[in-house]
């Protein structure tokens, strides 16, 4: 298992709102409690933080609520909405048909035997990169999806991140707009961090 599905599975876990110990935690993602810890450590570098319980009745409890998107959708699905999308010719609905590859393509983080859709491009790599920048104050290159404009390419300063109808979104000042925007990771294409402050 990956540090990140690790990780992924461990948040899974800790939702439920139940206290668990580490060997509770090892023996339920069939790793040693070592690497609970690891992925413990990961979650909190991305801002999710995990309350420790001290004693003999101690444990790993979760005191906030973070939704990951369950993996419903395979690359063969991804792929029949492309046809569809070409046959199209009513606006809205090539729109709403273009909206929902994006849902699937942000909610999707892969597996060994799906690989045709990019990994560097999930959820949870976004909201690394945009916390440690919210973090540390970097600026943020992305290429956007923007249903009037499709793609560009924009330099942003990342404030906060929020979740809005369950989809994680980033607040930030947009220098292409010159003012507060809000980017839906799902929209994000591609994403770097600068060595530039703000």
């Amino acid at each position: 298992m990956s540090k990140v599905s690790g990780a992924i599975s461990l948040l899974n876990i800790l939702s439920t709102g139940k206290k668990y110990n580490i060997k509770e935690l090892a023996n339920i993602l069939e790793v040693s409690e070592r690497m609970v810890r690891t992925y413990k450590e990961e979650l909190e570098k991305s801002g999710i933080y995990i309350d420790s319980i001290k004693g003999p009745y101690g444990g790993y409890v979760l005191n906030q609520t973070i939704r990951i998107p369950a993996r419903k959708f395979k690359s063969k699905d991804y792929k029949i909405l492309d046809k569809y999308i070409n046959k199209e010719t009513n606006k809205k609905d090539k729109e709403d048909l273009i909206n929902l590859k994006d849902k699937i393509r942000g909610i999707y983080f892969g597996s060994k035997e799906e690989k045709e859709i990019d990994l560097k491009d999930d959820i949870l790599i976004k909201y690394n990169i945009l916390t440690r920048a919210i973090k540390n104050r970097f600026k943020v290159k992305i290429l956007y999806y923007s249903y009037n404009k499709g793609e560009n390419v924009r330099i942003i300063e990342p404030i906060e991140m929020f979740l809005f109808k369950n989809s994680w979104c980033c607040s930030a000042y947009c220098e292409l707009r010159k003012d507060i925007r809000h980017f839906e990771l799902i929209r994000i294409r591609k994403i770097e961090l600068l060595d530039e402050k703000f």
